[in-house]
């Protein structure tokens, strides 16, 4: 009688040939690598996500060159729209009191649009290292689900896409939501480790954990890049 360990190889291997990235079926998600969560003095900063770069770079670069969409999404607080991502979760992405103290743990128009749109390290536009290309689809989400409340279900379903490559910041957050709702949406979620990350190496590794249990298959930049590579549509 197989092992346990013997039985959850062999089911890693049906979700690897099941999740492969095909031309024609599958989308490249760059999640919230924005200015807000990564530059420098940014009141959300998160330390070591500018690794992460490089590898994301790569495999945009190869679904462009392949003719696979890539989607770029962006985390937004607006003050019209006071949800508790704000209050009491997220007080950096307040509208900051002139000459009050801003900061990680006070109000500091972190990612905030509308009226109190603001320029430099607490932008909510994407870094330029990924600036996306004219006509690549830009999803601006008020929650941490990049599904809710915006037409990216119906961007992918519209182009016959039912697999999703994840990357992006955070693994725990945004990542993470956005991800188990593509699960449970029953698309094909490929969740490359590589290039995401979270402000704890623990959490990252706890999500990744989670993930190929039951919601994704996790894999490589070289990996995808291969696949994508080989595809044909």
């Amino acid at each position: 009688m197989p092992t346990h360990e013997e039985l959850f190889q062999a089911k890693l291997q049906r979700i690897k040939d099941s999740h492969r990235a095909e031309v024609g079926r599958t989308a490249l998600l760059v999640i919230d690598m924005q200015h807000g969560f990564l530059d420098k003095g940014a009141s959300l900063a998160l330390p070591g996500a500018t690794s992460i770069i490089p590898g994301i770079q790569r495999l945009v670069a190869t679904a462009r060159a392949r003719g696979i969409p890539v989607i770029f999404t962006e985390y937004v607080y607006a003050t019209n729209v006071p949800c508790l991502r704000g209050d009491p979760f997220g007080p950096e992405h307040l509208a900051a009191p002139p000459g009050e103290l801003t900061g990680f743990g006070y109000p500091s128009n972190n990612c905030l649009i509308g009226l109190g749109a603001v320029e430099g390290p607490e932008s909510a536009a994407t870094i330029e290292a990924l600036a996306p290309e004219p006509g690549e689809l830009v999803i601006q989400g008020h929650t941490y689900d990049k599904f809710y409340g915006t037409p990216l279900d119906l961007a992918l379903r519209s182009q016959n896409i039912d697999r999703l490559i994840f990357t992006g910041i955070t693994t725990d957050v945004c990542v993470n939501s956005t991800l188990m709702t593509a699960a449970n949406r029953n698309y094909r979620a490929i969740a490359v480790g590589e290039c995401m990350a979270a402000i704890h190496d623990h959490i990252h590794d706890a999500c990744l954990q989670i993930w190929q249990n039951k919601f994704a298959r996790l894999a490589t930049t070289a990996e995808i890049i291969a696949e994508l590579s080989s595809s044909t549509d």
